[in-house]
C-alpha cells in the first residue's frame, strides 16, 4: 500500500513505539491473573487478542454469529443474543471485550449481566473507540450503507473481510461509563484515552497526513485526551458486599473521576 512507508517512518520505526493492540494486551496481563477463567465478549474468528488470552487462562467466547467456529484460541465458544449472557451467576474471573461495546444498543443490560457473571473481585477489561473523536462524529452523521461501503476501504482490510456491525456507542464516554458502573455495581478503577497510528489513513497520503498532525497534537497535553480514538477500561466488581463496598465503590470512582472529561 502506498502509504506503508509513512508508517514506518513516522511509527513502526521508532524503537519505543508500541502499537495499541500489544498495548491492550499488556494491560490484560497486568489485570487477569495466570489460569483464570476469561470470557470473551464478541470474540469473532481466530485474532491476536484471543490467542494473548489464552496464554493466560481458559478462555470461553460469546459471539452473535457463527463466524466464532473459527476462532481455535478459545476453549468452548457459544452464541448469543447479543444481550444476556447465556452463564450462571459468579462464573468467570475475567470478561475482556475488544471493539466491541461500540455495538452494543442496550448498554445498561450489558454493564449488568457482565457484572452478574464476574466473581466478586473480578475485572472487566475493554477497548473501544471514543464517542469525541473524529471518525466517530463523522461515522455517526454518515448513513451506515456508506459507512460499510468505505470503513474496510480506509482500513485497508482484505476484501473478503466481513463488513461493519452496526454502532449506537451507548457506552462511549468516560461519563457514561462511569454511570453504567454506578448502575451495574461496577467500578471503574483505570480509564485512559489512547491515539496510535491512524490507521484509517492507509488508504492514502491525503488522508494519513491530517490525521498523523491530529494524532501529534492530541498526544501534546492530557487535557486533550477527551478527543482520543480509543477509550480503554478497567472495571472490577467489589469484593464485599452492602454498606461496605458502596463506600470502596464511590472512593475508587472519586479518585479515578476526571473533572475535564463530560458526557
Amino acid at each position: 500500500m502506498q502509504t506503508d512507508y509513512l508508517f514506518e517512518k513516522y511509527y513502526f520505526s521508532d524503537p519505543g513505539f508500541v502499537d495499541g493492540t500489544t498495548e491492550f494486551h499488556q494491560l490484560l496481563a497486568e489485570q487477569i491473573k495466570a489460569g483464570s477463567s476469561i470470557l470473551e465478549i464478541g470474540s469473532g474468528p481466530a485474532n491476536a487478542t484471543t490467542s494473548y488470552l489464552a496464554t493466560l487462562g481458559r478462555v470461553i467466547g460469546l459471539d452473535i454469529t457463527r463466524e466464532i467456529d473459527a476462532n481455535m484460541a478459545l476453549a468452548e465458544a457459544h452464541i448469543f443474543d447479543g444481550m444476556h449472557l447465556p452463564f450462571p451467576d459468579q462464573q468467570f474471573d475475567a470478561c475482556v471485550s475488544n471493539w466491541v461495546i461500540e455495538h452494543v444498543q442496550d448498554a445498561s443490560t450489558h454493564f449488568r449481566e457482565v457484572a452478574r457473571v464476574l466473581r466478586a473481585g473480578g475485572t472487566y477489561c475493554f477497548r473501544t473507540p471514543n464517542q469525541w473523536h473524529y471518525f466517530t462524529l463523522g461515522s455517526r452523521l454518515v448513513p451506515f450503507s456508506v459507512h460499510v461501503r468505505i470503513s474496510n476501504r480506509l482500513r485497508g482490510l482484505p476484501a473478503d473481510a466481513h463488513d461493519p456491525y452496526p454502532t449506537y456507542y451507548s457506552a462511549n464516554t468516560f461519563a457514561r461509563i462511569r454511570r453504567l458502573c454506578r448502575q451495574s455495581g461496577l467500578v471503574p478503577v483505570g480509564l485512559s484515552a489512547i491515539e496510535k497510528e491512524p490507521s484509517y489513513g492507509r488508504f492514502h497520503p491525503a488522508l494519513f497526513y491530517p490525521m498523523f498532525l491530529y494524532e501529534r497534537l492530541v498526544n501534546s497535553h492530557s487535557v486533550l485526551k477527551v478527543f482520543r480514538a480509543s477509550l480503554v477500561a478497567v472495571l472490577r466488581k467489589p469484593r464485599f458486599l452492602g454498606k461496605r463496598a458502596d463506600t470502596s465503590a464511590a472512593r475508587l470512582e472519586n479518585l479515578y473521576a476526571d473533572p475535564r472529561t463530560s458526557d
